[in-house]
């Protein structure tokens, strides 16, 4: 294990004198993102709330830890939907901008702050950030690091936080899973999706019955019992299938999905409410899309609920952690995670790397519901060409975003009849 340790310092002090040596994009002109100054790094801003065009790539002073955080020296990067809405401001009480987005990263140790126990320079960890986390460098509060198994890669350990914890939290923190019982999932490709499939294949005679694009039916298909098309009557299909309904329904959508959702619940079932992504219909925040899908929800009627034996209940994984100072529970819910990783039980979906001046790309895809499993930035990654007609005109010749880069038009009311549409997503940089 010492011998471990060195050699992880040793490559810890190699990359710190590789970006320390970096020609600046300035003089090189080569339009790479290179550092001239080992006290900078490279990082994505979020000038303003609104369009992609609102995401920049560029410098900002490198952070050094605090008391009882740890400076970590970026891998790879988590890119959530939760994510698309903070760029637009779709959140509850958004934080000021320019901000650099991102709550979930992997990397190497690379310094300690005062009173750190437990970790030493070259740990490879994975961590949670309370925004911050594209970036080359970031610092986050010890309780929210933990180490990464020796054979988890850095993508899928940037990969795993948000979506097994969350997964793991709902299941069986909230929802009581156990054996025998049934769970409906929205958005089954997602990485939320198909971290709850592989959980629940932890249980025994667990029925999951899913939801998703039909284009994605074909990759995922063998991770759940029953999936149905997301714009189908899954209503119907799921009592066809199970008359009484299910025992827990996991709704990432809202809108007329909760009043569906709590339809389907068996008595003594749960509906968990953990996102509202059938808020988000366009490029930009729309109020209208806000005010119709607030619209949709079904007014839950405490008697209702009494007399049917019925439990709704909500989860957000970032408040419980940053709000709430649920660290210690989050932990614990990690430790398991990462034992059921290290017996080969479950294992996170990566559905493609993206350079840090490819986040619009990315971005664009998850608003389009393209991916299967999680989309990561990978901070070393060279940005791959676009095949086609279509060259990349994103970034200026620095290599930052050019404040002129096309915008995707409005997809309004429509966005969900193009869901199946792959022409534009074959274009995109996937790793198999």
């Amino acid at each position: 294990m010492a011998k471990e340790g060195v050699e992880k310092a040793e490559e810890t002090e190699q990359m710190i004198e590789k970006e320390a040596g970096k020609e600046p994009a300035e003089g090189g002109g080569d339009g790479s993102h290179r550092l001239g100054d080992a006290q900078e790094m490279r990082a994505v801003v979020l000038a303003g709330f609104g369009g992609l065009n609102k995401l920049r790539l560029t410098r900002r002073a490198m952070p050094e830890p605090q008391d009882g955080e740890l400076k970590i020296r970026v891998k790879a990067c988590g890119l959530n939907f939760i994510d698309l809405m903070v760029r637009q401001g779709n959140i509850d009480n958004p934080p000021k901008t320019p901000l650099v987005p991102g709550f979930e990263c992997s990397g190497i140790v690379e310094a300690l702050g005062d009173s750190v126990k437990g970790y030493e320079i070259g740990d490879r960890v994975m961590a949670f950030v309370n925004y911050n986390a594209w970036a080359e460098v970031v610092c986050t509060p010890v309780e929210f690091v933990y180490k990464i198994p020796d054979d988890m890669s850095f993508s899928e350990a940037a990969a795993f936080p948000m979506n097994f914890v969350t997964a793991y939290m709902m299941l069986f923190e909230v929802a009581n899973l156990r054996e025998g019982m049934s769970v409906l999932v929205h958005s089954a490709g997602g990485g939320v999706g198909q971290a709850v499939a592989q959980l629940c294949s932890t249980i025994p005679n667990v029925t999951v019955f899913g939801t998703a694009s039909t284009f994605k039916h074909e990759a995922i298909k063998d991770s759940v019992t029953h999936l149905f098309d997301r714009n189908a009557d899954y209503v119907q299909e799921v009592k066809r299938i199970s008359a009484e309904g299910v025992d827990i329904v996991l709704d990432c959508l809202c809108g007329d999905n909760t009043g569906k959702g709590l339809s389907l619940l068996k008595p003594l079932g749960t509906y968990i409410l953990y996102g509202s992504s059938n808020m988000v219909t366009g490029e930009t925040k729309s109020f209208f899309s806000f005010a119709k899908s607030w619209w949709q929800v079904e007014k839950v009627n405490p008697i209702k609920l009494y007399e049917e034996n019925k439990v709704i209940a909500g989860f957000s994984l970032l408040n419980l952690l940053f709000k709430q100072g649920r660290a210690g529970l989050i932990r614990g819910v990690v430790d398991k995670l990462i034992g059921l990783y290290n017996q080969k039980k479950i294992k996170p979906v990566v559905d493609s790397l993206w350079a840090l001046e490819e986040v619009k790309e990315a971005m664009q895809r998850i608003h389009d519901r393209g991916n299967i499993g999680k989309l990561i930035l990978d901070v070393e990654k060279t940005p791959t060409p676009l095949v086609g007609e279509e060259q990349r005109n994103l970034f200026g010749s620095t290599g930052e975003m050019a404040n002129d880069s096309t915008e995707t038009s409005e997809a309004g009311e429509e966005e969900e009849d193009h869901e199946g549409d792959s022409e534009n997503k074959e274009r995109m940089p996937f790793i198999q």
